[in-house]
């Protein structure tokens, strides 16, 4: 099966009150991890590549790595540009084999966001490739993406129908409480999202895709090791997964999780090393935390998405 675009994936998902995993992807275990645990559960799967990822493992590798993965597994896979800075940055992604480009401008204002938004839509859709935007500010910190929790922003439902109708992006990042790592929250703070404002942007845009980033549940058992074996991330506080869940059955059809991969893999590795101190060999060290991630990936289908045998 080649890759294919998110258009019929959302369709389907937005149809059936799930969501598809759009996991990042950094090196060939996690692509192995990621798309082993979509093919045995039979759901549909989005690797996406984040400005971090491309500058670590080059946009050529990452792209066979997938074009491997989608050999090997009988699932649709879509591949997909996470937070493109610029129209250059997503124009270099369209043309290089990239199903899904995501144009990220929600740090604008409103009209530029708009401008280059729509520039990019024109351009990718000219392509055959799908288009994600952005609308609101996440707090939080991946790759290129720093975000103070005083700058983030909630999505305003007022602004929505008017930037998909001049953006003509195919589906919309919200902001409604989530957040970029693994320090979502502060000790003590209730973790929540703001349902209702997601509720207020289906009822403005019946039938369109919506997505969430910073989803990450930063599970606490992977914490632990991390912690027992050296780590300092005790305070870190992820988005509940009932809520997560919640928000897959209502119109969001594309739910990211990239932190949980790397604690998975940073756990495992970890783990495997306290126990094996004499081992040298990447391939048994990095091979756990591959299962460890494969894990996480597995949970958060059955668990979060509810994907599994939509393929």
């Amino acid at each position: 099966m080649p890759l294919v675009t998110t258009t019929e994936m959302f369709k389907k998902a937005y149809n059936g009150g799930y969501a598809v995993g759009a996991f990042n992807v950094n090196n060939m275990e996690i692509v192995q991890a990621i798309t082993e645990a979509a093919a045995e559960l039979k759901s549909p799967v989005i690797l996406q590549a984040s400005a971090g990822a491309r500058k670590y493992a080059n946009s050529v590798y990452l792209r066979k790595l997938v074009e491997a993965a989608v050999e090997l597994c009988d699932i649709p896979i879509a591949m997909h540009l996470d937070h493109g800075a610029n129209f250059e940055v997503c124009k270099d992604c369209v043309d290089n084999g990239f199903t899904s480009v995501m144009i990220d401008a929600s740090d604008k204002p409103f009209e530029e966001n708009i401008r280059i938004s729509k520039e990019v839509t024109d351009y990718a859709h000219s392509k055959g490739v799908v288009v994600e935007a952005e609308l609101g500010t996440l707090a939080g910190v991946e790759d290129d993406v720093q975000v103070a929790d005083d700058k983030a922003q909630y999505t305003d439902p007022d602004q929505v129908v008017e930037f998909v109708e001049r953006t003509g992006c195919d589906s919309l990042a919200i902001a409604v409480g989530t957040s970029h790592g693994a320090y979502k929250f502060k000790p003590g703070q209730n973790p929540k999202l703001r349902l209702d404002i997601l509720e207020e942007i289906v009822q403005k845009l019946p039938g369109f895709p919506i997505v969430l980033h910073g989803s990450s549940s930063v599970p606490q058992e992977y914490v632990k090791i991390i912690n027992d074996h050296g780590g300092a991330l005790k305070d870190a506080i992820g988005i509940p997964e009932d809520q997560l869940r919640e928000a897959a059955k209502s119109a969001v059809c594309k739910i990211n999780i990239d932190s949980d991969l790397r604690l998975g893999m940073t756990a495992g590795i970890r783990q495997h090393m306290a126990e094996h101190p004499d081992h040298f060999d990447p391939r048994q060290y990095v091979g756990d935390g591959r299962q460890y991630v494969k894990d996480i990936v597995h949970h958060k289908i059955l668990t979060v998405l509810g994907s599994d045998g939509k393929a």
